[in-house]
Formats: structure tokens, sequence, C-alpha cells
């Protein structure tokens, strides 16, 4: 477990609303992130709570809890005081994939109180160098002239990236080889090595190489093109309409939290994401339409929930054992 603590001094705190003082904590917060620090998910997190700390004139705790695609962090959190003094960075495996694949000890809709989505972030459709289909048309026809021989790599079973492989060829009507890895390094480390062929890679994992051209961009799979890639046609441009397989990060409290507690949270992580170099970090990141109002995140996350699920439940995807 890893923590980083950021710090502020408490002169302005007198100074501050007694309204604030009553609604926000004044003991230390932690946002628990399910996942090892320096993923994109722990990024976020610490730049939004660096924001939060210098708001909230108290310590703002990022705490990694890392393991089974973010769900020990997220069934923790389901289970701490709902004071507004532990928080959670959700995350699309834990809040909308992983409940349509298996039991988990938490409900993902009723155990969260949603504050504020942070940002959703496109996967790329990539290739090596290597490879012949360049054009998502043309990928889908290699596919159909070599049904299930072309590979497709992912950050491992039930991952954003393999939901992502299972939405295409139900949309394409193909079938395929999904080669799930132990994360996105050494994925792409065997795409770029031709081992594999195809994959679809999250925008953050995927742009260095990318840019560097030993991986190609055939496609982004947002309904607009991102900011760091507005020459990389979407899924919906390249044939597939209404075709959407994000990563997405939002803050979230204890089921338990007061609404009213959350919306003043909302508030401030609002203007955190306003603030220019936050922007900044997270176009770096792929992230975008971040903010908004809790009851928008709240629905955000329950047509996530429900278009997974039958995604899941269409492509008949099966849970590691």
């Amino acid at each position: 477990m890893k923590r980083r603590i950021f710090t502020t001094g408490i002169a302005a705190t007198l100074a501050a609303p007694l309204v604030r003082a009553q609604q926000i904590p004044t003991q230390p917060v932690r946002i628990i992130v399910g996942f090892a620090p320096g993923g994109g998910t722990d990024i976020l997190a610490r730049a939004i709570g660096q924001k939060l700390a210098d708001m909230w004139k108290t310590q703002v705790i990022v705490e990694n809890k890392a393991g089974a695609s973010g769900t020990i962090a997220s069934d923790y959190v389901a289970k701490s005081p709902a004071d507004g003094t532990v928080l959670h960075m959700a995350h699309i495996n834990s809040h909308a994939i992983v409940p349509g694949l298996q039991k988990l000890p938490y409900d993902a809709e009723k155990d969260f109180q949603p504050i504020a989505l942070v940002g959703v972030t496109p996967n790329l459709l990539v290739c090596g160098t290597m490879q012949p289909a360049r054009t998502v048309r043309e990928l889908v026809d290699l596919c159909k002239k070599e049904p299930g021989k072309i590979s497709f790599g992912s950050a491992g079973n039930g991952s954003a990236q393999h939901l992502a492989l299972e939405m295409f060829m139900l949309q394409a009507g193909v079938k395929a080889i999904h080669v799930p890895y132990k994360g996105s390094g050494p994925m792409l480390a065997d795409l770029i090595g031709g081992q594999i062929q195809y994959s679809f890679d999250t925008m953050t994992a995927a742009t260095p190489h990318v840019k560097n051209g030993k991986v190609i961009a055939i496609a982004q799979t947002r309904q607009k093109r991102a900011v760091g890639h507005p020459t990389v046609p979407t899924m919906s441009e390249s044939g597939f309409p209404g075709f959407e397989a994000t990563t997405w990060y939002g803050l979230v409290g204890p089921g338990k939290m007061p609404a009213a507690l959350a919306k003043r949270m909302n508030e401030d992580v609002n203007k955190a994401l306003a603030m220019p170099d936050i922007i900044e970090r997270l176009n770096a990141s792929g992230a975008e339409d971040g903010g908004g109002s809790t009851e928008k995140f709240a629905q955000f996350m329950q047509v996530e929930q429900q278009k997974w699920a039958k995604v899941i439940k269409d492509a008949g995807v099966k849970a590691d054992i």
C-alpha cells in the first residue's frame, strides 16, 4: 500500500464560511484508488486531490489498494464511514464491467454516492506497423476472410479493452482471437513485436507508441474525436454508428454519504476541473467531458452498467475463475 499526502496550511480555515466548515470534513480525507501508483486513475486522483486539499484546507491522502480490477478498493469504500473522510476514484472496471461479470460484495449502484465525473477517455483501435489492415473496413474484411484467426490483445479478461473487442465483434458480425495480458505494457510490447495483431487499448497507454510511430492508430471509440488525436476517425465515422467504448473515472463516496455533502464536494471538484493546469493534465491523459452534477454522474454510471451488462450477456463473456 502506498500513500501520498497533500498538505496545506490552516490559516485560511477561520475565514471560510461557517457552512463550509460544517459540510467539509476538517480531518484528513482519503481518496482510495483501485490501481497501482502511476496509472491513469492514480494520476487523475492525485491531481484532483491536491486541488481539493488547497480548497478544503486539510490533508487529502491518495491511497492505493490495487487488485481485482479495482474492486478491492471499491469494496473497502462501500464499507467505510460516510462522513466524507473516505472517497473513491471509481473506474469503469469496478463500477460498470465487473458487476456484470460476477457477484461482488458490494452493489455498484446502491453502495456509492456519486460526486462528480472526472473524465472519459476513448480507447484506440491500434495495430503494429507490419499489419495489412489499416482501416476499420479493411479489418472487418480481414476478420471475415480469416474467421477466428485474427488476434486482439487486451489488458486482461473482462477489462475495458476486452469488452471493446467484444462489442466490435458483435456489431461487425465477426470472430477473432482474444489474447489477454496482465496489463497494457506487455500487451503493447507483443503488438509492436508482431506476436499479436490488433488491440483496443486505452488512449493513455497507446498514445506514446502512436506518436513514436511503432503503433498505428486505426480508430477511436468515442462519438467525437479526442483533442489529442484529431486525425484519427471514430468508430462511428468508420461504419459503426453509436459505437462507444471508453475508460472513465469519477469521484464517489460511500452510499450513505449525505446527498448535500456530495453536492458540496461536487462544487469544488467542478472548480478544480476548470483550472488550466488540471485541464492540461486531463488532456494529456485523453480524459474529457468531466464535471457536471451528481445526478448527471449517477445517470452516466447507470447507463454504462446496463450497456456493458448487455454486451457481456450477448457475447457470453465469463469471468476468470
